[in-house]
């Protein structure tokens, strides 16, 4: 089997750090901006959900072109 491209290997460690943080999300955590301003976790968790289906796709593709 042949070695993962670095682009590869970097789209799966942003996933899975996307995942680790829709999971912190779930269990209730809040961000805050510098000014303590809250985030919108609502908005937080679509835009990381965005990120992990962006992340599949290329993970896909490039999984594809690698053979």
């Amino acid at each position: 089997m042949a070695t993962p491209s670095p682009e590869l290997e970097r789209f799966r460690a942003q996933r899975v750090t996307a995942i680790y943080r829709l999971d912190l999300i779930a269990k209730g955590a809040q961000i805050n901006y510098e000014d303590g301003t809250p985030v919108d976790m609502a908005s937080e968790k679509q835009r990381l959900e965005a990120v992990v289906a962006d992340m599949d796709r290329r993970i896909e593709k490039l999984e594809r072109a690698d053979g």
